[in-house]
């Protein structure tokens, strides 16, 4: 039951992390959090108000729904707007990312006295789909994960030191507290000044009078430090009284509100349920899911002799835990910051997990690849668009399925490996995540250049299913003014061109829309489509993928005049 993990496996899977991080970063399709448009949205219209405050937004309640720290980033990352791109809005959250990652290796690998797992911490954290999900896109998690996490690390790196600074580390770590703070929200600082006082209890061998004479005037200064520098926000801000109000009140406040019958039976019972949120935490892991939970067993079978940083870790993650299952709304998402403990103890417990966690992990590995070249191989052969040749993978991409398959199938047969093979396997899944759908990212999947260049500075209508879904839009069709209308209406051609003179419509594959004499097709491509009846899924399940799965979208000129602006509210605001 034992797996080595060599510094020649370390350097081959943090190449391919890195390589993995970076890949399709600039892709519509990347798993993320729909979150993104508005934060898009938000950066945009303060960028082009030229004031870093006060928050600008065109959607009701939401502008000063997240502190500015990160669309201040946005717009520094942006040059004011001028760089629009996914690349550049997204790039800051893989370097915190990739900083936290840092952080996890040096303070494991100090406490630990071995440099392999540290490196072996920092790979587990990057291979959790959680950090993938939400470590890479333009959102706020990033930011909030490394600066909470800093003051922890340095208690794990530096240890006495650190628990015995006066005034350094409590200063130090207000600051990143603050920073965290006006990252995400001001109430993090409750889980965070939480776990510092297990922190110091633990350390203190759990004498409460030492703490309260030694440690107990830090963490108010900590908490005091960290909350003047999220009320930077209200002293900076033209219009303090609307931060309280829609921030204070309606994006916290209102997460106590009982979800569905009252707060103590949700407590207890449905998808708010304090049992859901342990199950959502768990399953911020992803494909190392059951490893995770093979390493939770055996904190608990070791736990007589477990040492004074696995404790730490374990305080960490029960103080989080404890704090987030008190809120109405409760989500796995909202311990992101404690994964890089969970990796940590992973890491520790490496050599002494059993098999069966990695093995259920190669399985779902297995599946997942498998399903991914079923999908491709179907798309590819199927001649689904009525042209062959259109939807068409280079040999790399069917070489690299190879690959990751042969690697998976070893890890299942090789009991030396499996380990090594599951944490290298969890990078290939999400490279061929993207892989998969990269025909979509080329000109099948965008508007020509010719198109692009003649409706811009006209009025467009594009089918919204999400609010500022237009953003996406404003990446496809750069200089336009665009205007949103409901998504299920976007199949409607008779009524929407003869109420929009510029509109975005849909047609499924293979069917050509039915337009009047004096409409024009100016553009076309093809689009994912998100949502699915029964008897589609059905039929997908039977190999008719293509024509159930996308639609062709076209940009359509009409005669008819619409009176600028819309009465009503814009579908995507």
């Amino acid at each position: 039951m034992r797996g080595s993990f060599t510094y020649r496996n370390a350097i081959f899977i943090l190449v391919l992390g890195v390589f993995t991080y970076l890949y399709g970063l600039d892709s519509r399709f990347a798993p993320k959090n729909g979150d993104e448009y508005p934060y898009m949205h938000i950066v945009r219209m303060t960028a082009d108000a030229g004031a870093w405050l006060p928050l600008q937004s065109e959607m009701d309640g939401i502008k000063n729904t997240k502190p500015p720290l990160v669309f201040w980033e946005g717009i520094a990352s942006t040059s004011w707007g001028s760089d629009w791109t996914l690349l550049a809005l997204r790039w800051p959250s893989v370097l915190y990312t990739g900083l936290t990652a840092l952080l996890l290796f040096l303070a494991v690998a100090r406490y630990s006295g071995k440099k392999q797992t540290g490196l072996l911490a920092a790979l587990v954290w990057l291979s959790f789909f959680a950090t993938y999900r939400y470590g890479r896109p333009f959102l706020t998690d990033p930011p909030e994960v490394f600066w909470l996490s800093l003051p922890f690390f340095a208690l794990l790196y530096w240890g006495r030191t650190a628990f015995e600074s006066k005034l350094l580390f409590p200063v130090l770590a207000g600051a990143c507290f603050g920073l965290a703070l006006l990252s995400k929200s001001f109430a993090y600082i409750v889980p965070a000044t939480f776990a510092l006082g297990l922190f110091y209890w633990r350390w203190r061998e759990w004498n409460i009078p030492k703490v309260f004479l030694q440690d107990l005037y830090k963490v108010i200064l900590i908490a005091v430090l960290a909350l003047g520098v999220f009320a930077l926000w209200f002293l900076l801000d033209p219009f303090p009284e609307a931060v309280w109000k829609e921030f204070v009140l309606g994006e916290n406040a209102g997460k106590f509100e009982a979800r569905s019958s009252n707060y103590l039976l949700d407590l207890v019972r449905g998808g708010d349920s304090i049992w859901m949120l342990a199950l959502t935490t768990l399953a911020n892991a992803g494909l190392f899911t059951f490893v995770l939970i093979s390493a939770l067993i055996q904190c608990w079978r070791q736990r007589r002799f477990m040492s004074l940083e696995e404790g730490l870790l374990l305080l960490l993650v029960l103080a989080f835990f404890i704090i987030f299952s008190l809120p109405s709304q409760r989500s796995g998402r909202y311990l992101l910051p404690v994964m890089p403990a969970f990796a940590a103890l992973i890491a520790m417990y490496w050599d002494r997990l059993p098999l069966w966690g990695f093995r259920i992990a190669l399985l779902l590995q297995l599946i997942l690849l498998s399903v991914l070249a079923w999908v491709g191989g179907n798309l590819q052969l199927s001649n689904f668009l009525g042209q062959p040749g259109i939807w068409n993978y280079s040999p790399w991409h069917w070489a690299f399925m190879g690959v990751a398959i042969a690697l998976v199938l070893l890890g299942l047969f090789s009991r030396e490996r499996s380990k090594t093979i599951a944490l290298a396997a969890c990078f290939f899944c999400y490279c061929a995540l993207t892989s998969s759908l990269a025909p979509l990212e080329g000109a099948l999947g965008r508007y020509s250049q010719s198109t692009i260049q003649g409706i811009v500075g006209q009025d467009v209508w594009v089918p919204c299913d999400y609010r500022a879904k237009d953003e996406e839009y404003r990446l496809l069709l750069p200089g336009a003014k665009l205007h949103g209308y409901l998504a299920k209406d976007a199949n409607q051609i008779d009524v929407l061109s003869s109420t929009h003179p510029l509109v975005a419509l849909q047609s499924p594959i293979g069917v050509e829309p039915e337009l009047c004499d004096s409409c024009k097709v100016v553009g076309k491509r093809m689009e994912m489509r998100a949502r699915h009846s029964d008897a589609e899924i059905r039929a997908i399940l039977r190999g008719h993928i293509g024509e159930h799965l996308f639609v062709n979208e076209y940009l359509v000129s009409t005669p008819a005049a619409i009176a600028l602006p819309v009465v009503g509210k814009d579908a995507c605001r």
